[in-house]
């Protein structure tokens, strides 16, 4: 691994240290004056932001409105949020001519979770070694208290299909980066879509409360969250959806495991006023099967959908796609 790169994936002690050191003696950057370069640590916390926040919402004019971190990070670099986000869309390869390193540094840490966690709690723990607290530098990925970093609804996407859906992306990124090579490209292109499948679930699962919309069950226990209580997959199916359908949030439920393979197969629907209807047969067999009964009776099921007063519901058109393609008539 070049000494340079090794700055970015595997700092040591001392090269954190100096590189937050130059961080902090920084001044407010004057309009119109030349930004400090990026240091690796810079780097390496704007791919952490990207799982939180979609840049490609954000431009020169709104990225003032980009959401938590963008403007904690902006702060604490004394950069603009422009840069921030700027520079989450050269790591994922959406804005070209970024630093030398963005894009194998983006498709080393987005491709491997367990790595990408570990450099995140190394590059905070040295912030706080000098004196960075919460406040300035907010724990925006939830690790410091023994969490794991895991991307979410990943369940529901297919290697093949993941592969065959970044085919062309990789030839156009090809053109625009020569200096990458190809290996880099695909691994990134498929993180990337890994990336936003995880903010797509996430985004589901905070509009609906991390409540299962089916039964009510919560996905946090004790007050930790818990690993696949809950899943946030799509009404239309994300291999069937376009790239836009894939990160709407009107196109995703949030259902207990049960509900949501009850849903996905087509045992129940869901109207357009939100009520919860049973394919032919199923209720014809709950005197037969108590346990069947028990799973997909009413209750635990609701008769509608249970929805946050707050949340956006979900769009006509796909739920017509699911009672047309998927729902089951005998």
């Amino acid at each position: 691994m070049a000494s340079e790169l090794a700055d970015f994936l595997d700092p040591t002690p001392q090269a954190l240290a100096a590189q937050w050191r130059s961080i902090l003696k920084r001044g407010v950057v004057v309009p119109g004056q030349r930004q400090e370069n990026f240091v690796p640590c810079e780097v390496v916390l704007c791919l952490c932001a990207s799982l939180l926040v979609d840049h490609s919402r954000f431009g020169s004019s709104s990225a003032h409105r980009a959401g938590f971190p963008v403007q904690e990070l902006a702060a604490l670099f004394r950069r603009p949020p422009t840069s921030v986000i700027a520079k989450m869309a050269n790591l994922d390869g959406t804005r070209s001519h970024g630093g030398k390193y963005d894009l194998v540094v983006g498709a080393a840490l987005l491709a491997s979770p367990a790595d990408l966690q570990a450099l995140y709690l190394t590059i905070v723990g040295a912030a706080r070694s000098l004196g960075v607290d919460r406040a300035v530098l907010p724990d925006f990925l939830e690790l410091e208290a023994g969490e794991e970093l895991w991307l979410l609804g990943q369940e529901e996407l297919d290697d093949a299909e993941l592969e065959q859906s970044v085919i062309g992306q990789v030839e156009n990124l090809a053109r625009t980066e020569p200096a990458v090579s190809v290996e880099v490209t695909q691994r990134l292109l498929t993180a990337r879509a890994r990336v936003g499948q995880h903010r797509f679930a996430r985004g589901v699962l905070t509009n609906h409360s991390n409540r299962c919309v089916f039964c009510g069950l919560s996905g946090h226990i004790n007050g930790h969250r818990r690993k696949r209580m809950l899943t946030a997959s799509h009404i239309k199916p994300w291999k069937d959806s376009n790239n836009d359908e894939r990160l709407d949030t009107r196109n995703g439920l949030t259902a207990c495991p049960t509900h949501d393979i009850a849903f996905d197969t087509g045992l129940i629907t869901v109207d357009d006023d939100l009520r919860i209807r049973y394919a032919s047969g199923v209720q014809e067999d709950f005197a037969a099967e108590p346990p069947l009964r028990a799973a997909l009776g009413k209750p635990p099921l609701f008769d509608k959908l249970v929805l946050p007063a707050s949340a956006a519901r979900p769009d006509f058109a796909y739920l017509d796609w699911h009672r047309e393609r998927v729902f089951v008539r005998l």
